[in-house]
């Protein structure tokens, strides 16, 4: 394996990361023009279950310490890198982490490139459109996540208050069918124009343009960025006025303390020291807005391997922003409710690298690409957070806003045209 810096004159040089991508089996998180993305699989580990962090931990550990590198960048994702997107929850489903043959990526005006081998130069495929996009009910239609809704907040206002959730993460999906075969590429591009402060993935078929930072490790640094409430934009008003309506918002402001206090109570034991915002911020994204907070903590030096971003994550998952506090009781109501596969959907994705770096973010915005005997389709995920004064009709209208990034996105909104072109 050998990374090196690629300079000016090189073909890999100019162009934008995600138009390097050649086939329809991208790799990919980038976010304002910085990351990583990569092409063919020199190694991959399928897991599932309870044990998938650890085991997908100790998979990499082992492969990265195997590895021949000759690293002369050595920045976060240099050298030994792997792609990882794992499911949602503890029963058996797809987690996968994916090594690629060939990495370009870019931090702070460097850009370089991985090959494992002696990888060739690849021709571009073209990057074509889906076609006619037609939209169908996916496992759980709207009408049944309204049901959802109303049962889950009828649940959180009755019993005992020690017994019972606090808030639950519900969630439905949405199926498009295309006329063509589905290109990920085609997404990806016109993701990231819409929403380039969001970190625009894809991971063994699920695209997506997420918001939310899950924990990003950078030597004895870790930095998390947490979303939870939300407003979209509506007739009448105008943005500044929204983002105020949003901070007024005891709903949504008590949905997010949830949320940080879930993921600072989980990181604590990993970290001597933390930075926990005490008032949220407004994150304002192209449809919708969010309240942020981002969390911050300095790593342990005695706990080791033990504070891998692996198994950092696989403590933190699921946060009260996914999943609901109490987690146990949450993502068993999750489970009553839902009743459908949410599979990778609001589970962690993104990249480790060998040293220990890494990024991994919250599977948002996305969508699962499938073929299938009939043509390509997509399973769109979204949802939001349940609490005992939430409305059904505003929730099924908020999950409605939080397709709309990845519906514009196979519809061609907003997308670059990207040229063919080899390396």
């Amino acid at each position: 394996m050998r990374t090196r810096k690629i300079r000016p004159g090189d073909p890999l040089h100019d162009q934008h990361l995600l138009d390097l991508l050649p086939d329809g089996s991208p790799l990919s998180w980038v976010c304002r023009g910085d990351g990583i993305v990569g092409w063919g699989e020199a190694a991959r580990l399928d897991t599932s279950g309870p044990e998938r962090f650890a085991a997908a931990d100790a998979w990499w550990q082992r492969l990265a310490r195997q590895m021949d590198v000759d690293d002369e960048v050595r920045l976060p994702g240099t050298g030994p890198v792997a792609f990882a997107s794992l499911a949602f929850a503890d029963e058996p489903g797809g987690s996968a982490v994916v090594v690629p043959r060939v990495l370009v990526g870019q931090r702070a005006g460097v850009r370089w490139v991985t090959r494992i081998g002696e990888a060739e130069p690849v021709a571009a495929e073209p990057v074509r459109a889906p076609g006619e996009i037609r939209y169908g009910d996916g496992q759980l239609s709207a009408a049944g996540y309204r049901s959802a809704v109303a049962e889950a907040v009828r649940r959180l206002n009755r019993g005992d208050p020690g017994e019972r959730p606090d808030k639950v993460v519900l969630a439905h999906d949405l199926l498009a069918s295309t006329s063509e075969p589905l290109d990920p590429r085609f997404v990806l591009g016109n993701l990231a124009d819409q929403y380039p402060n969001c970190w625009t993935f894809s991971v063994d078929g699920l695209v997506g343009a997420t918001p939310e930072l899950l924990l990003e490790r950078t030597g004895d640094q870790v930095r998390s960025r947490v979303l939870a409430g939300t407003v979209w934009p509506r007739d009448g008003h105008d943005p500044d006025q929204l983002a105020a309506e949003l901070l007024d918002s005891a709903k949504n402001r008590s949905e997010h303390r949830y949320a940080i206090e879930s993921l600072a109570t989980r990181l604590a034991p990993f970290c001597t020291e933390m930075a926990v915002p005490s008032e949220p911020r407004v994150l304002r994204l192209h449809n919708l807005m969010h309240l942020a907070s981002d969390v911050s903590g300095t790593l342990d030096p005695s706990l080791d391997g033990s504070a891998s971003l692996l198994r950092m994550v696989g403590a933190v998952h699921p946060t009260a922003a996914v999943g609901g506090t109490p987690t146990a009781g949450a993502v068993r109501m999750i489970s009553e409710l839902e009743r459908m596969d949410r599979g990778r959907y609001a589970g962690p994705v993104g990249w480790i690298d060998g040293t220990g770096n890494g990024e991994l973010g919250i599977a948002l915005r996305c969508a699962r690409i499938q073929r299938t005997a009939s043509g390509d389709q997509a399973r769109l995920y979204a949802g939001g957070g349940i609490v005992a004064d939430s409305e059904p009709d505003l929730e099924v209208a908020e999950a409605e806003a939080k397709f709309r990034p990845v519906r514009e996105a196979l519809e061609g909104g907003g997308g670059r045209q990207q040229q063919q072109h080899s390396r």
